[in-house]
């Protein structure tokens, strides 16, 4: 009796310290920010993913035919991520419990499985544990959850905006079903944007509000695909602008879309994809002669605090690898680049970064060089090695006669 008395002690801890982070899609804190009041309820408000949530695709299959296994999100910021872990455990009735990756520790990782085990024997409830930036979990944190989410006891839904195959374990990663969001494009942002205005529960629509197309546009443009970015802005706006005339219309112009939304933030990150694709779309649109298109990448990394010496690095590659034989001047223009960018520093060094980028697109190409030594390398790798010829050799020697 004693130790059954201490099991439901325990069990009731564990459900009393999690209980506050159970969340109802149904109530909302009416003063959190718009974008958070705005979150659809339903995977039929949700907008945009029509990838993987179109009707008959796997995910929107599986979970309302509640057979979802865990699974990790990937996609960038604002895209849903967190809001579609919450419309999954509304739909399958789970216990949602939600933490943080960067905060989270292996104590509370712990004592989150041992409630979600008792709570699924006791009630059947399942547990859906979603983690927030996953990929700052560390391997032991990351480790502790397998054997639960292997056997059931809690469907994990992590979510990263990193590439979960480079972040994630990979025992992990296999155990889950990887699902890659888009950023929203600009027709989407625009009409969460008028449904903001229109509902009169948890949106701005209890306010007079006239929104210019060209404003509604630009918030939408310079948003970068992200929902929270772009509502967050639309209510600073609004309830920044005071009304005017006799029906009070708080006019939203371009002008006031300009100020709420302030610089354009870039998404980018120097460690992660976007590092990665935003180089390569550069390299690529050398070679293929695009010299505006190289230009706005490079000004792309530039704007987002790039380090300078890589794409003069990138750059010195490029020129031998693509150019080459074509036009031998192109690695010396872009050693001197390199020496130049180093001498300088920025603000300048962006200069001579566009002048030799602009060169390199230009230039006539030729990979003969190194497609010689690829298919050379291929030879050493697949076939036996050859000895040098006799005519070859070094002869400064003499030959050993007894040899």
């Amino acid at each position: 009796m004693r130790c059954r008395s201490c099991a439901h002690a325990i069990f009731s801890f564990v459900h009393d310290l999690f209980e506050e982070k159970d969340v109802d899609l149904e109530s909302v804190n009416s003063a959190a920010p718009l974008a958070t009041r705005m979150r659809p309820r339903s995977l039929d408000e949700f907008v945009g993913q029509e990838h993987i949530l179109a009707p008959g695709k796997l995910l929107r299959r599986t979970i309302e035919a509640d057979r979802l296994p865990s699974v990790i999100l990937s996609g960038p910021p604002g895209s849903g991520k967190t809001t579609l872990a919450r419309i999954i455990a509304e739909i399958t009735h789970a216990k949602f419990i939600r933490i943080s990756g960067v905060e989270s520790n292996v104590g509370e990782m712990r004592r989150v499985i041992a409630g979600a085990t008792n709570r699924l024997r006791t009630s059947g409830q399942n547990t859906i544990l979603f983690i927030d930036e996953i990929h700052h979990f560390n391997k032991a944190q990351q480790d502790i959850l397998l054997p639960d989410v292997e056997s059931g006891n809690l469907r994990l839904i992590g979510a990263t905006t990193y590439n979960p195959f480079f972040y994630v374990n990979s025992p992990l990663v296999s155990r889950s079903q990887v699902f890659q969001l888009e950023p929203l494009r600009v027709e989407q942002l625009e009409q969460l944007t008028d449904r903001a205005l229109a509902d009169k529960e948890r949106g701005l629509g209890n306010y007079n509000v006239k929104l210019d197309k060209n404003a509604r546009r630009h918030l939408a443009k310079l948003s970068d695909g992200d929902a929270r970015k772009c509502l967050n802005a639309l209510e600073i706006g609004v309830l920044t602008t005071p009304p005017a005339g006799k029906n009070g219309t708080i006019h939203f112009t371009l002008a006031v879309a300009e100020e709420s939304i302030q610089q354009k933030a870039v998404v980018y990150d120097r460690a992660g994809d976007a590092h990665y694709d935003t180089i390569s779309a550069f390299i690529k649109s050398m070679r293929a002669s695009d010299e505006k298109g190289a230009m706005y990448w490079l000004a792309k990394m530039l704007y987002a605090g790039e380090d300078f010496r890589f794409i003069a690095r990138r750059i010195i590659i490029f020129a031998s690898e693509d150019i080459g034989l074509a036009d031998p001047e192109a690695l010396p223009l872009a050693i001197a680049t390199q020496q130049a960018v180093e001498f300088v520093g920025l603000p300048e060094a962006r200069i001579p970064l566009a002048h030799a980028t602009a060169y390199m697109c230009r230039a006539a190409k030729s990979r003969e060089a190194y497609d010689a030594l690829n298919a050379a390398t291929e030879k050493i790798e697949m076939e036996q090695t050859q000895r040098v010829p006799e005519h070859l050799k070094n002869k400064h020697f003499p030959v050993n006669p007894e040899r």
